[in-house]
């Protein structure tokens, strides 16, 4: 009968204290063991390391330290360099540069080395950052606090509007409905404001004009586009206009519409209606040449959403207009009346 012993350093650790080690260490000395008890069993040192898929020299340094210090010695040591960078600065070239500072508090380390220098102190500006930082982590200076007071136009709080989640992607007509307003300069001095809406999935728009950009206008455009709609409208997403708050959003609320608000200065999150404005402008407006009283215009604009809806074939639908989309697509929308009769 073959009696296997234990490595000589568990010998030596049963006289000793038990000591808490941490995970780290308890894996290392089960690596070791597990090392020791292969090259027992008929492999050598290096099928032993492969076999454990680990480094040879790994094994051999942790086993050194286990016989030298005992399990302590597994413990991951300190990676702090051996020398450090000294400082080379003196005690008065860091006070000077605490003393710009502090009546300078928001200038840098570029401007402050320009000063030093004019007082004839040899300083880089690498070496004044390094004081910066030296003074900062031992206390000696601190920065000033900040106030509130900011030349930024200051976002309103919204209610009920909340950005889009991430993990929420469009995937039937309704679900996410982009809406963004498009300036109508057909004459000088005249400016007219034009509603569009486009449908991610579909791509079925509706595009209504107004005098102006207002929360009431934006609200009765929310009404069209319900009516006008072979789908429920169960999201809309917008830019931070002031036409799409308040009365608006109240609106969104109280018909349980979701509201998505995009962060500043972001048009391209609202890509689908801006890409359908310019659509518009180049096949519509460039071609326009009748009366451009709001209700002659709207008549002309509607029967255009109905070609563009209908007639237009879409490249981004494979050549099928969003009508046609929604029939082969989503078969369960084809009873609607807007679809029926087309």
């Amino acid at each position: 009968m073959r009696v296997v012993g234990l490595p000589k350093p568990f010998y030596q650790l049963a006289r000793r204290r038990p000591v808490e080690l941490s995970t780290q260490a308890h894996e290392r000395l089960r690596w070791v063991v597990a090392w020791q008890t292969l090259q027992e069993h008929g492999l050598s040192s290096t099928g032993a390391s492969e076999r454990l898929g680990l480094s040879r020299s790994t094994v051999y340094r942790w086993r050194a330290r286990l016989r030298r210090h005992g399990t302590v010695g597994l413990e991951p040591g300190s990676r702090k360099p051996k020398r450090r960078r000294q400082p080379t600065w003196s005690v008065e070239q860091a006070e000077a540069v605490r003393a710009l500072r502090e009546q300078y508090p928001r200038w840098g380390k570029d401007k402050l080395v320009v000063l030093l220098r004019r007082d004839g102190w040899s300083v880089s500006a690498s070496m004044v950052g390094r004081i910066l930082t030296r003074l900062k982590a031992r206390g000696l200076l601190r920065e000033p606090p900040r106030s509130r007071i900011s030349a930024r136009k200051r976002l309103q709080r919204r209610p009920y509007a909340m950005r889009k989640p991430k993990d929420y992607q469009p995937q039937m007509p309704g679900d996410v409905v982009q809406l963004d307003t498009l300036d109508v300069r057909p004459l000088p001095g005249v400016v007219l404001k034009q509603f569009t809406a486009r449908d991610m999935v579909s791509r079925w728009d509706v595009l209504e004009v107004h005098s102006r950009a207002t929360a009431t206008t934006a609200t009765r455009f929310l009404q069209a586009l319900q009516a006008r709609s072979p789908f429920p409208v169960r999201a809309v997403q917008v830019d931070g206009g002031s036409e799409f708050m308040a009365g608006f959003e109240d609106a969104c609320r109280q018909q349980g519409i979701r509201l998505f608000v995009l962060p500043p200065r972001s048009p391209k999150l609202n890509g689908c209606v801006e890409r359908a404005n310019r659509t518009h402008t180049e096949e519509f407006y460039e071609l326009y040449d009748g009366d451009l009283d709001l209700p002659n215009l709207n008549d002309a604009l509607q029967h255009w959403e109905h070609i563009y809806n209908t007639v237009r074939p879409h490249q981004s639908l494979d050549n099928r207009t969003p009508a046609e989309y929604l029939r082969e697509c989503h078969p369960d929308l084809a009873s609607s009346p807007l679809l029926s009769h087309m």
